[in-house]
């Protein structure tokens, strides 16, 4: 009986996210923010609660947050990683002290103290690379002067991650700073570690790992990534960090096949992930933070744009570019939630998450939005500031015409004088009609 209802219950969540996620595909949005609006429904205090399942779902929500890590590592080589850290850095630099410092300054206005304020930094920082793919695929953006620079700064973000969740891992469970230095020199050694055995021996890892059977090829890929999360979570460096180590390490051929093979997996336990998360936040504590969320959410989207436009106009794109670049960072997505879910499930703060929840709700939505409108906004007023500097420059003063002497008919005409005088009855002509000349026309206006 309790496996009969635990599958009906798993079947029933699968399937609303199936319907869900068609849904946002039929109005081309990210399905996030409806995937943590199902989870609120199902959990506690929703329309429908959970009581067989949850159990269940929160093992899958510990792969789907594994398989988001492990795929964004496979999006990059190692080599990619040292370049964009040795040109790009002060881009990364910038987005950290514009976008990190407002969740921390917020936490520490609302009295929540110095470990959430840590935890909302990052929740306010880091950009959805997931949903910024997605947007510029479907704007046609792809080979834009300005999507290489959108892509350094969310390669930074992520590599941040490899340091930043060791960290939070560490104060959120409390450990001193003896332990807490300890596990930051673990995570940073073995991320050193990997990095020099991709770089020299990538392909060799590839080359075991790769199989011709995608059967084979996608358990050794999936078992490789379980296991040394389980290992890093072990070591308090964080799960997530563990797996996004395991697709740097992967490139060529093996990267190619274990990203084809592991997206749809990715999609399924990612979406089960946001469900869990919701399932964890009670709907009626999200309108007590709603406003705060939405000043958060302002702030940091315009701090965003800021970042994006000071990074491309420091790589020579045109403004146009600059405006897009920055547009385009503005979504937040699931590694804010994922960060948010640490905290929650560490039980620190209880209105972090239906703050965290609200926020990336808010942003989700606006993030496409903001990629699409905010250059032609831009262009919008930039036209009309050149229009009233105009109109308000002063004139300048017509010089005064020296009177016309009169001439003696019988004096010989002077050949210059003759385009003149035919002319002036044209110029009579006008007055009597009434007709403007040019600067008599601007002065009216």
């Amino acid at each position: 009986m309790h496996s009969a209802v635990l599958l009906i219950e798993f079947g029933a969540i699968i399937l609303a996210l199936g319907l869900l996620g068609r849904l946002a595909g039929r109005f081309q949005f990210s399905p996030i923010p409806l995937y943590l609006l199902a989870g609120l429904a199902f959990g506690t205090g929703g329309l429908l609660p959970l009581g067989t399942s949850e159990e269940f779902v929160a093992i899958g929500a510990e792969i789907g947050v594994i398989l988001l890590l492990l795929m964004l590592g496979l999006e990059y080589t190692a080599s990619d990683l040292v370049s964009n850290l040795k040109t790009q850095y002060p881009a990364g630099i910038v987005d950290c002290a514009l976008n990190a410092v407002p969740g921390a300054a917020a936490a520490l206005l609302m009295g929540w103290g110095p470990v959430a304020a840590v935890v909302l930094a990052g929740v306010t920082w880091i950009s959805s690379s997931g949903v910024i793919a997605k947007v510029l695929g479907d704007l046609g953006r792809l080979g834009n002067r300005e999507t290489p620079v959108i892509l350094s700064i969310l390669v930074l973000e992520d590599l941040a991650m490899a340091v930043y969740l060791p960290i939070i891992t560490a104060l959120l469970a409390g450990v001193g700073w003896a332990a807490g230095s300890l596990t930051l020199a673990i995570a940073l050694g073995a991320a050193g570690a990997v990095l020099f055995v991709a770089v020299r021996y990538g392909r060799l890892i590839s080359r075991f790992v790769s199989s011709d059977d995608p059967e084979k090829l996608l358990l050794v890929v999936l078992g490789l990534t379980i296991l040394v999360a389980g290992i890093a979570q072990q070591l308090q460096v964080s799960a997530a960090v563990g797996a996004f180590l395991v697709g740097i390490a992967l490139s060529g051929e093996a990267a190619e096949g274990a990203h084809t093979l592991l997206a749809p997996l990715r999609d399924l336990f990612a979406a089960v992930f946001f469900v869990f998360f919701g399932l964890h936040t009670d709907p009626a504590s999200i309108p007590p933070v709603l406003l705060p969320a939405l000043a958060l959410a302002v702030v940091t989207a315009c701090t965003k744009i800021a970042t994006g436009y000071w990074a491309a106009r420091r790589a020579g794109i045109s403004a146009k570019g600059r405006w897009r670049a920055g547009g385009a960072l503005v979504a937040r997505g699931e590694f804010s939630i994922v960060i948010a879910g640490l905290a929650v499930s560490a039980g620190i703060e209880p209105s972090l998450g239906p703050l965290a929840t609200a926020y990336v709700l808010i942003l989700v939505v606006a993030g496409p939005l903001t990629a699409r409108y905010v250059e032609p906004l831009a262009a919008l007023v930039s036209g009309l500031s050149h229009r009233r500097e105009d109109s308000a420059a002063p004139q300048e003063p017509v010089a005064p015409q020296d009177p016309v002497a009169p001439q003696d008919p019988a004096a010989p005409q002077d050949p210059a004088a003759a385009p003149r005088a035919c002319a002036e009855p044209a110029a009579e002509r006008e007055a009597a009609s009434g007709a403007r000349t040019p600067d008599e026309a601007v002065d009216a206006s």
